[in-house]
C-alpha cells in the first residue's frame, strides 16, 4: 500500500515538472512545425536566472516569500529575451525551409544558449533551496514529501487550465488553432501568420524557463542540464502526439507514472524506462497517442 501511495505522488510530481518542461516545446511544434532542439536552452537560461536572482535576493536578508516572484520574473525575462532573439533573429528568416534544416537550426541555438549560460554564469554550480525548505514538508501515509512539489503541481494544472481556456475560449486562441490547421488558408483568410509564430514561440519559450526556473529550488544547476531535458521532453511530446497538449499532459503522466514505478519496484529499470514505454507506444500509435491529423496536398 505505501509503494503504491509512494508511486502515485511521486509519479504526478515527476509528471507536473516534465509537461511544464514539455509542454513549451509540443505548442511550437503544433503551430510552426519546428522541433525546436533550443528548446532545452530556454529551461537550463530559466533554472540559473532562478538561482541566480534567489541567491541575490536571499544575500540581502529579505524575507524568503518574496523569492517565490523571483522564479516566475526571471522565467518571463529569460524566455522572452532568448526567444525573442532566436525567432527574430534567426528562424524568421527560415520559415518555409525543410523540416530537417530547421531541426539542425535550433540544434546550434542551443549550444550557443549552453554557451551564454557559461559566459554569464560561469561553470560553477548555483543552489537557490530556500523557497523550497521554506514550505516545509507534507507527510502522506507516513511517508514526508517537500511542500514545493505540490507547488509545482498546482502550478502544472494552473498552465494546463489557462493554455486551453487561451486556445478554445479567446479570440486569438481560435485564430491560432485556424493557423495550426492550415497555414496556407490563414493567410488566404488575413491572418498575420508571422506575427502568431512570434507570439507562440515567446510563450513557447518561457514555458520552457519556467519549468527550469521552478526546478531550480530542488536541484543543484549546472552546465549540461538542458541537454538532459529535451531528450525527456521530446520522449514526452512523441508519447502524446507532436503538437498536442492534451498529448503533452498525457505523456508527461505516462513517462511519470512510469518512472515512479521503475524507481520503487526495480530501480535498475528507470534507466530505460522512459523509452521503453514510448517504444511500446510507438509501436501501436506510430504517430503518438494525439496525434494532430495532417492535412493530404493535392
Amino acid at each position: 500500500m505505501l509503494t503504491a501511495i509512494a508511486i502515485a505522488v511521486d509519479g504526478l510530481g515527476f509528471a507536473a515538472w516534465l509537461f511544464l518542461s514539455s509542454v513549451g516545446l509540443t505548442l511550437i511544434y503544433g503551430v510552426m512545425r519546428i522541433l525546436n532542439i533550443a528548446h532545452g536552452g530556454f529551461y537550463a537560461l530559466g533554472a540559473y536566472a532562478s538561482a541566480w536572482g534567489i541567491g541575490l535576493y536571499m544575500q540581502t536578508g529579505n524575507p524568503v516569500g518574496f523569492a517565490f516572484l523571483i522564479i516566475p520574473v526571471m522565467a518571463l525575462i529569460a524566455g522572452v529575451v532568448a526567444g525573442l532573439a532566436i525567432e527574430r533573429g534567426v528562424l524568421r528568416f527560415m520559415y518555409g525551409r525543410d523540416e530537417v534544416l530547421m531541426v539542425l537550426v535550433t540544434y546550434a541555438m542551443f549550444l550557443i544558449l549552453e554557451d551564454v549560460t557559461k559566459l554569464i554564469w560561469g561553470t560553477d554550480s548555483y543552489v537557490a533551496w530556500q523557497p523550497a525548505y521554506a514550505l516545509g514538508t507534507i507527510d502522506i501515509a507516513g511517508i514526508p514529501y517537500t511542500g514545493y512539489k505540490f507547488l509545482i503541481i498546482g502550478v502544472a494544472m494552473l498552465c494546463g487550465g489557462l493554455l486551453y481556456w487561451g486556445l478554445t475560449h479567446t479570440r486569438v486562441g481560435k485564430l491560432l488553432l485556424v493557423v495550426i490547421e492550415d497555414r496556407e488558408v490563414s493567410m488566404a483568410l488575413g491572418i498575420n501568420v508571422t506575427k502568431f509564430f512570434t507570439i507562440t514561440f515567446l510563450i513557447g519559450a518561457t514555458l520552457g524557463a519556467l519549468g527550469g526556473a521552478l526546478t531550480a529550488p530542488e536541484i543543484s544547476v549546472v552546465p549540461g542540464i538542458g541537454a538532459e531535458i529535451i531528450v525527456m521532453a521530446f520522449a514526452v511530446i512523441v508519447i502524446g502526439g507532436m503538437g498536442s497538449i492534451p498529448g503533452a499532459i498525457i505523456g508527461a503522466l505516462i513517462v511519470g507514472f512510469a518512472r515512479a514505478a521503475s524507481v520503487h519496484i526495480y530501480p535498475p529499470a528507470e534507466l530505460f524506462s522512459i523509452y521503453l514505454v514510448m517504444a511500446a507506444v510507438l509501436a501501436v500509435k506510430p504517430y503518438g497517442l494525439f496525434a494532430l491529423a495532417e492535412g493530404r496536398k493535392i
